[in-house]
């Protein structure tokens, strides 16, 4: 029958009712990313590791096209089906992170990383991420229990995922999914003196940590670097990253003409924006950041109208960790936080980052479109 086939469902499920403008935007991130990856950070990468010139590029390729059949599967589901898997794929994820401390793959003294025989590498707390949201929001939106209730539970999840988190030791996702969880319970309606005891204690426990537990010296270092540059041992990367800033300029040197990016370490990951802005300048960075600013406003322009609770909240906490770790990575990388490993959602190298980045486009894309869900 025609309404079973796959161009009929694809075009009057799909395509017909998802928002085409958000859809744009994110596909020109993925291509700007993709961009990148061809003419400046694969070619670095590949020389660093002696492999072949575009070995990275054609990685990042395969990464960006699993994210768009990404994208198109969570953004084609119905709403039960979405929950359903979340709920399935979260526990996965939750039982990964579980297990790094003990089965994982340790990359310059952290252990991030899973690596299964029958799996490429990944990062279970990337993956972990946008399902996440959906279960918070689940949580803080269900009518069977009170608002107390809710509150602990969830804040006994997030502490949970940060323990986990703080063991490899990542404080960067720490401080990003607890950002994201605070922006749920907020929106939710928390009485904010709750809120500021919460992040009190929590701010004394990691203080605690990081000053007394020997295994979180570096990220003292790091902090100390920080506030004492001329003193500091950890601001190689910053500093490498800033020069390459400043040495590109307005306009940038041109494709090809950056020098300072073969020194900026994890060039295709963490420290993207520094390669760009040697060769393309401060205006291509200008312009990057423009497109992420114009995504969140349409998002929330679909926020203001929506009136189920739930929705609402997938769309704020989805957002949110868009909006966080691409101010991370951007602060990171013209020194305004210390060092801390954090890619840029879309366009930074990295599997398991733009899986997670397009689970969360696919979120998005699902709770944006014209056409009436139901849900629970």
């Amino acid at each position: 029958m025609q309404s079973d086939s796959f161009i009929y469902r694809f075009y009057y499920q799909w395509w017909k009712n998802i928002d085409k403008s958000i859809f744009i935007l994110i596909s020109l991130l993925f291509i700007i990313g993709l961009f990148f990856s061809l003419v400046s950070t694969s070619l670095i990468a590949s020389d660093k590791l002696d492999t072949n010139s575009y070995f990275f590029f054609f990685k990042h390729l395969i990464y960006v096209l699993i994210g768009i059949f990404l994208i198109f599967m969570f953004s084609f589901l119905n709403s039960d089906q979405l929950y359903k898997y979340s709920i399935v794929l979260f526990f996965i994820s939750f039982i990964s992170l579980f297990l790094v401390p003990i089965i994982g793959v340790e990359v310059k003294g952290s252990k991030r990383w899973i690596d299964l025989f029958f799996l490429p590498r990944f990062q279970p707390i990337e993956v972990l991420k946008p399902f996440l949201i959906v279960i918070l929001a689940t949580i803080l939106c269900s009518s069977r229990s009170n608002i107390l209730f809710k509150y602990l539970i969830s804040t006994i999840l997030i502490s949970t995922i940060s323990l986990f988190l703080i063991i490899q030791p990542d404080i960067g996702q720490t401080l990003l999914v607890v950002f994201s969880w605070a922006v749920l319970i907020f929106t939710s309606g928390i009485n904010i003196y709750i809120l500021l005891a919460i992040f009190v204690s929590g701010a004394s426990l990691l203080a605690y940590l990081i000053i007394y537990v020997p295994r979180f010296d570096y990220i003292q270092g790091r902090i100390f670097s920080f506030f004492n540059r001329e003193t500091g041992t950890h601001n190689f990367q910053s500093d490498k990253a800033i020069e390459s800033i400043t040495s590109g300029g307005f306009f940038g040197k041109g494709i090809g003409e950056g020098v300072l990016k073969n020194r900026v370490p994890e060039a295709h990951t963490d420290y993207i924006i520094s390669v760009i802005s040697e060769e393309f300048g401060v205006v291509a960075i200008m312009l990057i950041l423009l497109l992420f600013l114009i995504f969140i406003y349409m998002v929330f322009k679909k926020i203001r109208f929506e009136t189920n609770d739930k929705v609402k909240l997938i769309l704020i906490g989805s957002i949110s960790l868009i909006l966080m770790q691409a101010t991370i990575h951007v602060g990171v990388n013209i020194r305004l936080f210390p060092t801390t490993g954090m890619t840029l959602p879309f366009l930074s190298y990295g599997g398991s980052s733009l899986m997670g980045s397009a689970v969360l486009a696919g979120l998005v894309l699902n709770f944006t479109k014209n056409k009436s869900h139901l849900y629970d």
